[in-house]
């Protein structure tokens, strides 16, 4: 044998499976290293599409509310432009029946005045004057009714189209909410 003695073989061949198991260690660490960078670029990847999908879902979400609200704003503009055109027809009704009521209260007055001008007696001329007094009176009332009575349909046509659109609004505002 050689200069060598047995424990220095003993000590060699101790020595060979510690590297093999070093070794054998390292590769199974660079394994598990390798396998764990895979997994976690694998999970990287599937929760950068996941937002990306998330992301465009709540993209295209925003752009149908932005629109549905474009859309009911339209819609409300449109209908108070409705119910202000039916004010201003109520409101131009009303002054041609005050103009009506006024040019026939002159005529009217014109009337009583020649009526009265030409009363022969003082009995004659207060009767006159009575009967144009409850005439006055019973026109003034008849057109104070008949401009209430479209006074509030004005009132309720102008008010229905706005009405509608509050209806409307709040059912399209609640319906996701119940949803």
């Amino acid at each position: 044998m050689s200069s060598k003695t047995k424990a220095a073989f003993a000590a060699e061949d101790l020595g060979k499976p510690v590297d093999t198991g070093i070794v054998a260690g390292k590769e199974m660490m660079d394994t598990f290293v390798k396998v764990g960078q895979e997994a976690a670029q694998k999970g990287y990847e599937q929760a950068m599409t996941m937002t990306k999908e998330q992301v465009e879902k709540a993209r295209v979400a925003v752009a149908k509310g932005y629109d549905e609200l474009n859309a009911i704003g339209k819609d409300n503009v449109d209908a108070l432009v409705k119910a202000s055109t039916i004010c201003a027809k109520g409101f131009e009704a009303i002054g041609k029946e005050v103009v009506n009521y006024t040019q026939a209260r002159v005529e009217s007055n014109l009337a009583a005045m020649k009526a009265l001008m030409g009363a022969r007696t003082l009995k004659e001329f207060v009767d006159l004057q009575t009967e144009f007094a409850r005439s006055s009176f019973d026109q003034l009332v008849t057109e104070s009714t008949k401009l209430s009575e479209i006074g509030v349909k004005v009132a309720n046509d102008a008010f229905a189209p706005l009405n509608a659109r509050v209806n409307t609004v709040v059912e399209k505002l609640t319906k996701p909410a119940a949803a």
